[in-house]
């Protein structure tokens, strides 16, 4: 099975769904929720758009099993990107809907019960079928091609003249023109081939005169690191004895200087559906290469008391989970991914099928090992893939959370001052407001001999904040015609709230209506005034400041 889903999530064979023009006002380049609101966006404003996808699936991870949606504030939450949780709603009003559960058992959770009418409801938590649907429908009723599994040549295929991008080139040859150009992707490869400067890893405290940023050690937020276990754990094969060799994930290497920086990046995993329905439930599959050794150190927690497995088997419809990491050794597959932001694409489908082993090996090792705690391993047991959830992959979800990867380093770069309210945020397009948030980005060995994770974070913004436009620009002279809604100029603490799936649909509606003014103006998107940008943005129901957040 797992060589099923690998065929089909690491495919590179383009495949075009009706025929898709090779020059368009906007080409919009990555195909997740940024990506589809900025498509969506450019159309309704009379552009013509080509959206250019490495994915077959619309929608990222709110298509990809991130269905407990990471909020914050919901009222700043406005334009596309509420419209978008609003046809989710609208989805779940309808009977047929409720397959696997009773919607007055589900009850209204998620659903936002405050608005005045019916058309400012929007829900949350949602089934990633249902997302996915959502996003579909919105590029057929725009009538936006798209052309699937087309990856850019990242060597040779992005075309400049004067400080413009002129046409991006895709592995199969095909040639897409455009006058302005919308990088969507979550690892930010087509600003990066454009020669536009990035970031990848922790900058220190000192690049931004930060708190949080670099190296964390010692600071235990959450309850995703040894310090949630009773007892210290070793990290020996034979505990208490480093002669005997270090167990399987964990690092030997010093995790360096507190505050400083480096080129690490917090933990990626699957969002995984999954249910204890037995009509819709998959036994989990025991990867190939299965090796009970890689959860040593697992047995050892639970043998410490630890008892929170399921604390983040986050209930969506129809009795299903979006399941999360929670703890110190779980979904995440801390250190495993440090490479991927500007790995090749063989490299990167490396990380991705080692990711794939080492999470479906999670879930097979607790619900069969027999060494696992029988209470944990009975109710893990009663879980498995939901069936009619990524059909086309063996119920596996098709995107990988990239939390992070590259980060630009462009006109303005927000960092955790600007999230704290510390110094006032410039030319704002959209708000942020769910809490700074890292994951774990290391496991190592403390000098007292005991395994700790490092790296995650956890610390509120004190309300909802601004972004600025200049977080979407590059520096000038290094692209005029390119906008980056994802891989925003941030650091890497600021972007750990930045990161969450409705801002990207706020920035990529704000992207595309910068791109759009700048056709008109016949200016670079550096120049286009931020006055009647504004102006726009409001019109169409973004939220660009507390005082309106307040009485939407």
């Amino acid at each position: 099975m797992r060589f099923r889903v690998l065929q089909l999530l690491l495919c590179a064979a383009p495949v075009v769904f009706g025929a898709a023009p090779r020059r368009a006002d906007i080409v919009v380049y990555g195909c997740a929720s940024g990506g589809v609101a900025a498509a969506v966006q450019a159309a309704r404003m009379g552009k013509s758009v080509v959206m250019v996808c490495p994915e077959r699936h619309l929608g990222g991870l709110s298509a990809g099993g991130l269905g407990w949606t990471d909020s914050g504030d919901k009222s700043v939450i406005g334009g596309l990107s509420r419209e978008f949780y609003h046809r989710v709603w609208q989805h779940y009003q309808k009977p047929e809907a409720w397959r696997w559960q009773k919607r007055e058992e589900y009850g209204n959770k998620g659903q936002d019960t405050e608005a005045m009418d019916e058309t400012g409801r929007a829900m949350w938590i949602f089934e990633p079928h249902v997302a996915e649907g959502v996003f579909e429908a919105w590029v057929k009723e725009a009538g936006i091609p798209v052309v699937r599994d087309a990856w850019l040549d990242r060597e040779k295929g992005v075309k400049k003249e004067g400080g413009r991008i002129v046409s991006i080139t895709t592995l199969d040859g095909q040639t897409y023109s455009g006058r302005m150009f919308i990088d969507a992707t979550y690892e930010g490869d087509l600003m990066a081939a454009a020669g536009v400067d990035f970031h990848v890893g922790r900058e220190s405290t000192r690049t931004y005169g930060e708190k949080w940023n670099g190296v964390q050690t010692g600071v235990l937020h959450h309850r995703h690191h040894f310090g949630a276990v009773k007892t210290p754990i070793s990290p020996y094969v034979v505990p208490g004895d480093p002669s005997s060799g270090i167990l399987p994930r964990i690092s030997a290497e010093p995790p360096g200087n507190y505050g400083d920086g480096d080129r690490k990046v917090q933990a990626y995993c699957f969002r995984v559906c999954l249910t204890q329905v037995p009509a819709n439930r998959v036994p989990f599959p025991k990867p190939a290469d299965y090796d009970a050794r890689q959860y040593e150190l697992l047995l050892r927690i639970f043998a410490a008391g630890w008892r929170e497995t399921f604390d983040k088997f986050d209930p969506i419809p129809n009795r299903k989970t979006d399941t999360n990491n929670h703890g110190p050794f779980s979904t995440d597959n801390i250190g495993r991914n440090w490479d991927y932001p500007e790995a090749n694409y063989e490299r990167r489908r490396e990380i991705i099928r080692e990711h794939i082993g080492y999470q479906q090996g999670w879930f097979y090792f607790i619900a069969n090992d027999p060494r696992v705690p029988a209470d944990v391993r009975t109710e893990m047991a009663k879980w498995g893939l939901a069936k009619d959830e990524f059909t086309g992959s063996g119920n596996w979800p098709h995107q990988l959370y990239v939390r992070e990867a590259r980060r630009m380093i462009g006109r303005y770069v927000m960092t955790e001052n600007e999230l704290t309210k510390k110094r006032p945020t410039p030319e704002p397009v959209g708000m942020g407001s769910y809490g700074i948030d890292s994951h774990n980005i290391q496991r190592y060995i403390t000098p007292d001999g005991y395994v700790q994770n490092e790296g995650d974070i956890g610390v509120s913004t004190n309300g909802p904040y601004q972004i600025s436009y200049g977080a979407l620009v590059p520096k000038r002279g290094q692209a005029a015609n390119l906008l980056v809604p994802v891989c925003v100029s941030s650091s890497h603490i600021a972007y750990g709230s930045i990161r969450m799936e409705p801002v990207f649909m706020i920035l990529g509606q704000s992207a595309a209506t910068a791109a759009a003014m700048a056709i008109d103006g016949g200016i670079a998107v550096q120049d286009v005034p931020y006055d009647k940008l504004r102006a726009r943005l409001l019109a169409d129901g973004q939220v660009l400041e507390l005082k309106r957040a307040a009485q939407k």
